[in-house]
Order: C-alpha cells, then structure tokens, then sequence
C-alpha cells in the first residue's frame, strides 16, 4: 500500500537533520554554502535548524550513540545492536534493542557476520581416501604421534588468503603452516614439510586430515609415505572428525582476524605469523593443557622424562 503521508515526512525531517547535524560537524573545514549544496538543503533551513533548542531525546540520543561507538570499538568492530545493548545494560544504561539498532544504522556501525561458506567447488570424488584411524583420540600421551590439519581462508581487499595450519594433538602447537593465494595441494605439501623440518620425527606419525582434494591427491600420499607418516582422513562431511584443527582456526579469527581491516595479502600475512609464532605457540594459555601455553607444554614434558 501507499505510505503513510506523515510517516513519510517524519523519516523525510530525520534525514534533513541528520544532513544538518553532518554540516554542523564539519563546517570548520568547509563552508557552509559548499556543505549545503553538496548535502542539497538550503543555508536557511540549516540555520534555522541551528537556532532550534536541542529536545531532551535528541540530546540523549547523542550521548548513547556516543558510548555505542564506544562499545561497538571496544568488540573490535565485531557486535550487532544485541550484544551493544547487553554493554549498556552493563553499563548502567536502559535502553531497548530497537533504538541501539536504529542509533547504529545511523551511524552506520554494523556488525561483522562472519565469513560465509569456504569459496571454492565442491563435491566430487577425492583421488585417495584413508581410513580414520585418529578416531576422534584427541589427548595423545606424548608429541608427535598424532597431529590434524586443515585449511582455511582469509579475507582481504586484494582477495583471499588460504592458511594450512599442521598441529600437534598432544600440546596443540602449531607446527608447520603455509599461506597462499590459492587453495592447492602445494599449500598443504608446504605446511607439512615444514612440521616434518621442525620436529624430525623419529617414528611414525598419525596425519589426520578432511577427505579435500590438497590431502587426497597422488601428491600428498607419496609425502606421507616417504617420510613415514600415516594417513587419517575424516569421514565424509564429518567435520567433528577434526574438531581439533577447526577450533584452532576458530580461535585465530575470533580473536585476531575478526579485529583486523587487511587491506592486502602481505598485511594479512604478517598478522597470522605474529598471532602462530609470537602469541599462539608460546604464550596463549589452553584449558587442555592445564592453563600452559603449547610451547610450555611441551617443554615440561620432556623435563619431567629427561630429554631435555
């Protein structure tokens, strides 16, 4: 149906004071006459306006815009209207999830929804299948004997970054990665390789995988082979078979990732080495390992057997 005549005069009266409010914040800057016909209202009606006392919800309604940007920066950009309003409730501050919402939409603050589906194809039959031999025993007695990896991607405005992260099951550490612009099996013969260099295990070790071509490929299973690895695949669709891998990726975006604004893929780059190698490896506490970093983990147990 037609809209309501006044309904439409009223949201037509907020967006001219919204215009004026933007000349008023800006006209050290530029002049007014420029604003204006820029925003196109006319110098009179802004003046007008600025001769107009400032109603008690207007003025409020300033102060709670004000400390929802304060909140909304605070999530590292990430919170919607329902996790803002639970920040004001904290902070003393009743206001109802309707008018957070409408005071973020014109401030235009959003929140951050997540990534999506992983881009790509999909389906197919993979070259090579292993039997799922980890069986979900995710608490392995010592290093290296079982470790799980996976990939995943990266948003940025030059495009997408893939990360294969390889991590050891019994301390959670990261052990080999790779980035790439491109989800090949390059990218996961890359992140193994260099868990194989830095481990140099002496016996044989469980790799645990999804059944995605990068880890079902000739390429891959030859790798395993020669440097005596064995191969564990996830059963098909079954991504609680790695859970493992996909809480670790979980983390990286919830707690680095989801905070950041890459503007290309070197940025993106050295983000994720900073978070693995200087916070994630030695210092990020885990419940798992009774509240020790991976490195430290790891470090104890061989004091406690002698080995180090």
């Amino acid at each position: 149906g037609a809209r309501h005549p006044k309904k439409g005069r009223r949201v037509l009266c907020q967006a001219v004071r919204v215009r004026y409010a933007f000349i008023d914040a800006h006209v050290v800057q530029y002049p007014v006459r420029r604003l204006c016909s820029t925003l196109a209202v006319h110098p009179s009606g802004y003046y007008a306006w600025k001769q107009q006392p400032v109603s008690e919800r207007s003025a409020n309604d300033q102060r709670i815009g004000a400390l929802i940007t304060q909140c909304w920066e605070a999530s590292g950009r990430i919170y919607g209207y329902r996790k803002i309003r639970n920040d004001l409730h904290d902070m003393g501050e009743a206001c109802g999830k309707h008018r957070v919402a409408r005071l973020m939409r014109l401030a235009g603050l959003r929140s951050h929804t997540g990534y999506g589906r992983r881009p790509g194809r999909y389906g197919g039959r993979p070259a090579v299948v292993a039997p799922n031999l980890l069986e979900r025993q995710f608490a392995p007695t010592a290093p290296n004997k079982s470790w799980v990896t996976d990939i995943t991607y990266i948003r940025t405005h030059e495009g997408w970054l893939y990360l294969c992260a390889v991590l050891d099951l019994f301390s959670r550490q990261v052990v080999g990665w790779s980035m790439g612009e491109r989800m090949t099996k390059e990218l996961a013969l890359n992140a193994l390789l260099m868990a194989v260099w830095r481990r140099k295990p002496t016996e044989e070790v469980l790799v645990h995988s999804d059944q995605g071509s990068q880890f079902s490929s000739h390429d891959w299973q030859d790798f395993l082979k020669s440097h005596r690895l064995v191969p564990s695949m996830s059963r098909r669709g079954n991504c609680h078979d790695n859970a493992v891998a996909e809480s670790f990726f979980q983390l990286l975006k919830r707690e680095r990732i989801k905070r950041k604004i890459y503007t290309d893929r070197a940025q993106a780059r050295s983000d994720v080495f900073d978070y693995i190698e200087l916070f994630y490896n030695p210092r990020r506490r885990h419940g798992f390992t009774n509240q020790l970093s991976p490195v430290e983990f790891e470090r104890q147990y061989f004091l406690k057997n002698g080995t180090v």
